[in-house]
C-alpha cells in the first residue's frame, strides 16, 4: 500500500517521493520500504536504518497504535510525511479457571536461570546487520498444520498471561526446520526452561526469526545459514504439550506475525511446496 506524502499540510516541502511500501498496514504486520539511495527515513521520531540502496523495514507489534507519521529526507534535503493508518485486528481470547498455579507460575527456584536466559536472547537481538535477506520472499521453516496463531492469549483463573507472538506449526518429532531465508545465528540454545531448544537468525535491518521447543539445535552462533538449509529439528523442548515448531518474528523489539510475510496458508496447514529463491544472505 503507497500512502501520499502530506507534507504540504504541516508545513513541509514535498518535493521528494514518497516511500514505496510492500506488505499490509495492520497490527502485527512486517512491512518492508523502499526510497531514493541516500535519503533517510524516520518512524514518527524514530530514525529508520536504510541500505546503501535505499531499502528498510518497518515492524508494527500485536497492540501497536493505528496511526503512525513516516518522514522521508531525500539527498538535497527535501522531506515528504506519509501517513500510515493501520488495520486494527481482534485476537482469540481463552478463559481457563481452576488451574493450579503451581502449573502456570514458575517457582522462585526458577526465576534466576529465567531471567539469565531473558537477558541472552535479549542480546542476540542486538545484533543488526546489512543482510538484505529481510526482504524475503521467505518460505516456512517446518511443514504441518497451524495450531496456534499470533497474539492469542490466556486468562488463566482471572489473570491474563503473556499473548503468543507466534505462529505454532504441528509437526513429528524429529521433523527438518529449515531457515525462511538467509540469516545469520545470533542465538544457539538447546535447553531454555521456557522455549527449549532455540535458535535466532537475524535477516538483517532489525529484523529476526525466533524458532522454539526444537529437539536438535544444529546451527552455531556466527554461523551463516542459506534459505531452505535445516536448522534443527521439531520437539516438544522447554514448556510444550506437544512436537510442535513456535516460529516467531522481530522487528528490532517489537513482535510482528511471521503470517504476515509467510506464503499464504492452504485450509489451515502450511504449504506442502513453499520453495521460493533466496535473496541475499
Amino acid at each position: 500500500m503507497l500512502l501520499t506524502g502530506l507534507g504540504g499540510l504541516i508545513g513541509v516541502p514535498v518535493h521528494a517521493e514518497p516511500a514505496t511500501l510492500s506488505g499490509s498496514l495492520a497490527q502485527g504486520s512486517l512491512v518492508s520500504g523502499t526510497v531514493a539511495p541516500g535519503s533517510l527515513v524516520w518512524l514518527d521520531d524514530t530514525p529508520v536504518r536504510v541500505s546503501h540502496d535505499g531499502r528498510f523495514a518497518l515492524g508494527f507489534g500485536r497492540d501497536a497504535e493505528l496511526e503512525y507519521a513516516l518522514r522521508v529526507q531525500s539527498p538535497d534535503g527535501t522531506e515528504t510525511l506519509q501517513i500510515l493508518e493501520l488495520e486494527e485486528r481482534t485476537y482469540a481470547i481463552q478463559r481457563i479457571e481452576g488451574v493450579p498455579s503451581r502449573t502456570v507460575t514458575p517457582s522462585d527456584k526458577h526465576l534466576a536461570r529465567i531471567r539469565a536466559e531473558a537477558e541472552k536472547v535479549k542480546q542476540a537481538r542486538t545484533v543488526v546487520s546489512d543482510r538484505l535477506a529481510f526482504l524475503g520472499p521467505y518460505i516456512w521453516p517446518a511443514r504441518g498444520r497451524i495450531s496456534g496463531v499470533y497474539g492469542s492469549q490466556r486468562v488463566y483463573n482471572g489473570e491474563p498471561r503473556r499473548p503468543h507472538y507466534g505462529v505454532d506449526v504441528a509437526a513429528p518429532r524429529g521433523a527438518p526446520v529449515v531457515a525462511p531465508a538467509a540469516g545469520t545465528v545470533t542465538l544457539a540454545e538447546p535447553d531454555l526452561f521456557f522455549s527449549g531448544g532455540t535458535v535466532i537468525l537475524d535477516h538483517g535491518f532489525g529484523v529476526s526469526s525466533t524458532f522454539l521447543h526444537m529437539d536438535a539445535v544444529e546451527v552455531a552462533v556466527g554461523q551463516g545459514v542459506d534459505q531452505g538449509e535445516q536448522i534443527g529439528k521439531v520437539g516438544s523442548t522447554g514448556r510444550s504439550t506437544g512436537p510442535h515448531l513456535d516460529w516467531r518474528m522481530n522487528w528490532y523489539d517489537e513482535r510482528v506475525d511471521p503470517v504476515s510475510i509467510a506464503p499464504p496458508l492452504v485450509n489451515g496447514r502450511t504449504p506442502e511446496r513453499a520453495q521460493t529463491a533466496t535473496v541475499g544472505k
